[in-house]
């Protein structure tokens, strides 16, 4: 079906229809990233999930728990705790008491996937490094700003909880 025959349900303003190209585009580059991330960690027995997870990990000012690491990265603590699962198995990490409660305990790092990390950080960075050289770091910081303008938006409207008619 060519362009001018598709149905048109809603009129955006140029503001929504802006941002909303930005999101389909933002919708491509994540699942280019989890395969980026996925051929760039294979070679540690990791994937782009197990990386991420063990990331938040590194990357948090304190120790952190399964429902942390999902609010800190925008998913459900179901899918974290599988992840974590996985790589306590693979003995990447270890699940310790945690003295402010006692259910969700504090996950930290093995010292075998402290050296796993590292070594997948390691090929990132000779990624990023070589990848990012020619673009402009004001404009990388202007695209990061927008982002999480626009992810602000979509956590306000989901801390909002609407009714299930809403949108109907």
């Amino acid at each position: 079906m060519s362009e001018e025959g598709l149905i048109k349900t809603s009129e955006l303003s140029p503001q929504a229809t802006a941002a909303t190209d930005t999101m389909s585009a933002t919708f491509r580059l994540h699942g280019h990233l989890i395969a980026l991330g996925d051929r760039m960690v294979q070679p540690f027995n990791l994937t782009s999930a197990r990386w991420q997870v063990m990331g938040s990990i590194v990357l948090s000012e304190s120790d952190v728990t399964v429902p942390q690491i999902a609010r800190n990265l925008g998913l459900s603590r179901q899918a974290v705790q599988r992840v974590a699962n996985d790589l306590n198995t693979a003995d990447l990490i270890i699940f310790d008491d945690n003295p402010h409660h006692k259910r969700a305990k504090l996950i930290r790092l093995t010292l075998a996937g402290e050296k796993t990390y590292h070594q997948a950080d390691k090929v990132y960075a000779q990624w990023a490094n070589k990848a990012f050289a020619g673009l402009p770091p004001a404009q990388l910081r202007e695209a990061f700003t927008l982002l999480e303008a626009l992810d602000a938006l979509c956590r306000d409207y989901l801390d909002a909880r609407p009714s299930p008619m809403e949108g109907k």
